[in-house]
């Protein structure tokens, strides 16, 4: 071959491994980074508006009435504002970082529904079953008639007050306690009234084992996390970076925090629940969250039907504890703002499809007034639309 040749095939080569390179270089981005990044201004933001937003939590971490926070803002699909303030542990004044692990507690439920939505697609389960078709524990006249959209829209009947029945039976498991939760049975008729029941998304994580036939955990990983690129969570905390996590703090209304929990704490329960438990970043649940305001597809990866979307983002009948607050099937409704949810050791993640916006608030503090802060900053996101 003439050298020319040769030159134009070095040439050609070396293009097509530079291309590659940088394809392989944004797959690894997308991956490991979450959503991509975008300026405010050219996703129709303002960003004087973000920074005033997130003021208000420099100022609340100052005065300690916050001990720390990510605070992730996304639309039309792109990051325009990711921002850490504050400590992971307050005490050693570690600093929290961006890549913080958190411990997701409720924020779990929208991820569990999405699962179980997923086997009703694939015909495993349908949402008018009754749970005893498949759980034989539930197969009795106290429990018989509790469907599985009861269960997603905490329309079940189950009024057990704790995750599960204590004492714990010895060498247990998931399903072996939501069999206690069929004995006992639901208190007031399926389907009638609204009743937030951690039993009740705990007997759905038992349904996704017996219909797939894989431990929770193993689903989840293999057909959530996996396929959208959600590498840094997972559903159990010893699995996870302890150097990574943060002190989960309280406070009531004395000016005291109390330590909640540490990294390195024995786990809440000596299995997988549905009802709380994951382990994630605010990047990681940013794509999960982008998965649904796009209607079941992200990147070209489809877990979802878009009628299931529609589904669960449909104020389920007598599924509402307020006016302007509703349940679906696994998210709450916000009159005005969107879907969201929130955990109860600091985490939420709403999602406002109408205004293709994303925002995460993510710590590990519970304290009154948080919430205030929260909603505040909310509204500092959704006036910062300008386009």
């Amino acid at each position: 071959m003439p050298l020319h040749s040769l030159a134009k095939l070095s040439s050609r080569v070396a293009t097509t491994v530079a291309k590659l390179a940088v394809v392989l270089g944004l797959v690894s981005t997308v991956v490991a980074g979450g959503l991509p990044p975008g300026s405010p201004s050219a996703m129709g933001m303002d960003p004087a508006t973000l920074d005033s937003a997130v003021a208000l939590y420099e100022r609340a971490v100052a005065a300690d009435e916050h001990r720390g926070v990510v605070l992730l803002v996304a639309r039309r699909g792109n990051v325009v504002l990711h921002e850490v303030i504050g400590y992971s542990d307050f005490d050693h004044k570690t600093p929290l970082k961006k890549d913080a692990l958190f411990r997701m507690a409720s924020n779990t439920k929208p991820v569990v529904a999405t699962a179980v939505l997923m086997l009703v697609e694939e015909e495993k389960l349908a949402l008018a079953d009754n749970v005893r078709k498949h759980l034989s524990s539930f197969d009795n006249y106290r429990a018989g008639w509790i469907q599985i959209r009861h269960l997603l829209s905490h329309t079940s009947g189950l009024r057990m007050g704790p995750i599960f029945l204590e004492p714990l039976l010895p060498n247990t498991t998931l399903q072996k306690e939501v069999a206690r939760f069929g004995k006992r049975g639901a208190e007031v008729p399926p389907g009638t009234s609204y009743s937030y029941n951690n039993p009740g998304f705990n007997t759905l994580g038992a349904l996704i084992e017996v219909a797939s036939g894989e431990p929770l955990e193993d689903f989840l990983a293999q057909r959530v996390y996996n396929p959208l690129g959600m590498r840094d969570s997972s559903n159990y905390e010893s699995k996870a970076d302890q150097n990574r996590m943060s002190t989960v703090y309280s406070r009531d209304d004395i000016d005291t925090w109390k330590v909640e929990w540490r990294p390195g704490d024995e786990p809440d329960y000596p299995f997988v629940r549905a009802s709380g438990g994951m382990i994630s970043t605010a990047a990681d649940y940013a794509r999960f969250c982008e998965l649904w305001r796009r209607g079941g597809d992200l990147d070209g990866t489809r877990l979802l039907g878009k009628a299931s979307v529609q589904a669960a983002w449909t104020p389920a009948p007598n599924a509402s504890w307020s006016k302007k607050v509703h349940y679906g099937y696994g998210w709450v409704h916000e009159e005005g703002r969107g879907w969201s949810h929130g955990g109860s050791d600091g985490t939420y993640a709403l999602v406002n499809p109408d205004e293709e916006l994303i925002i995460l608030v993510f710590g590990q503090s519970r304290a009154p007034g948080i919430g205030r802060l929260r909603d505040r900053f909310i509204e500092m996101v959704h006036a910062a639309i300008v386009e």
